[in-house]
């Protein structure tokens, strides 16, 4: 979380017992979509809500499924999303909307029962436009939990408050979010042109037009990461070049955190071009001395992560041990690859093809 100046605008309070959104785009979800329903109309909210999914075209069932969980909850209302994108989905399902408070859900996420009215009561006490909390990742597998425990740890990804802060306060952004309709319709809702960091920059447009973004560490929401190296590998280069796309756009409102991977990528191509410099014997006394500087940060890192991956938390087998030391470079160097190729060329249309049901399938 940034040390912010608080926003100088109290988001437009809504009379209490209004209703509540939650808007959920899928793609490929069906052994995770039931449940994440479930924990939505679970949820302990004195008001009326609505559940609006944005559906995109799924090879595995998704569709059927949600239609089925539809005809059983008439809270349930279907959208179509034939993009497949994330940002066209959550404006679909938001102009789809009934009531003023708007509820960012996940279909790998689940709700604690509390979560929403917890949320109301934060949003109308501090006057924030958006209010989030805390990502808990869990696995079902040694590999998930290696995954898991990657997100829950600074090591894994940066240290942001929504994984694992403890302080409340102003955040740059807020994981999934509640968020008041008002505001979002004085913004513009989510930038469709990005397909990843589309959260990070609303909420910098937020921040901008002077509302608070609200980190609450008492929310939180269980999320199960992807169930494959290949899967993260993709997820993670598609989320650092649009990172690297966002870098371009907007410079230095992006928090430094984001740097460090593509710093390690970099370090390491210095390190394997000193490497080969001495071995062929380019480089020699003093001067090859002077340059296995370039190997100390890496073998700080690697240190660094069997530390990890032998310490407490997280599942205690050593397949999960193993998976760890595997999954936190596989995390940093797919990002930070994809991050430096974002800097340098763009995003393109780079998308996540870990959310599709066969890697060959591109989306429309």
């Amino acid at each position: 979380m940034h040390a912010l100046d608080p926003g100088p605008k109290d988001a437009p309070a809504v009379p209490p017992g209004s209703g509540v959104t939650f808007v959920m785009p899928v793609l490929n979800e069906r052994a995770y979509l039931e449940r994440a329903v479930e924990t939505v109309l679970a949820q302990d909210v004195a008001a009326p809500t609505e559940l609006v999914i944005a559906l995109a075209p799924s090879t595995d069932g998704t569709t059927e499924l949600a239609r089925r969980l539809a005809e059983r909850d008439e809270r349930i209302v279907l959208v179509d999303n034939p993009a497949a994108h994330i940002p066209v989905g959550l404006n679909l399902a938001i102009r789809a909307a009934r009531h003023p408070t708007i509820v960012r859900v996940d279909a790998h996420s689940e709700l604690d029962p509390a979560y929403t009215r917890r949320a109301l009561e934060t949003l109308t006490r501090v006057g924030a436009a958006n209010v989030g909390g805390v990502m808990r990742a869990d696995g079902r597998s040694p590999f998930q939990r290696a995954v898991a425990r990657a997100y829950n740890s600074p090591i894994g990804l940066g240290g942001g408050a929504y994984h694992g802060g403890t302080q409340e306060g102003e955040a740059e952004s807020a994981y999934l979010g509640v968020m008041r309709r008002d505001v979002l319709d004085e913004v513009g809702l989510f930038d469709e042109s990005i397909r990843r960091g589309e959260d990070w920059e609303l909420n910098l447009r937020v921040r901008r037009a002077g509302y608070r973004v609200w980190f609450d560490p008492t929310l939180s929401v269980t999320y199960w990461p992807r169930e494959s190296w290949p899967r993260l590998v993709r997820q993670f280069f598609a989320t650092g070049r649009w990172r690297g796309e966002l870098v371009r756009r907007f410079g230095r409102g992006n928090s430094l955190r984001f740097f460090a991977p593509p710093a390690l990528v970099l370090t390491i191509a210095a390190a394997a071009v000193v490497g080969v410099l001495q071995l062929t014997g380019v480089l020699t006394g003093w001067w090859a001395a002077a340059a296995s500087v370039v190997y100390a940060p890496l073998v700080a890192y690697a240190l660094l992560i069997i530390a990890v991956a032998l310490g407490s938390g997280g599942g205690t087998g050593w397949r999960d041990k193993v998976w760890t030391a595997a999954v936190l470079p596989s995390m940093h160097l797919s990002w930070g690859t994809g991050f430096l190729l974002g800097v340098l060329r763009g995003a393109d249309d780079t998308v996540d093809t870990s959310r599709l049901g066969n890697r060959n399938t591109p989306l429309p």
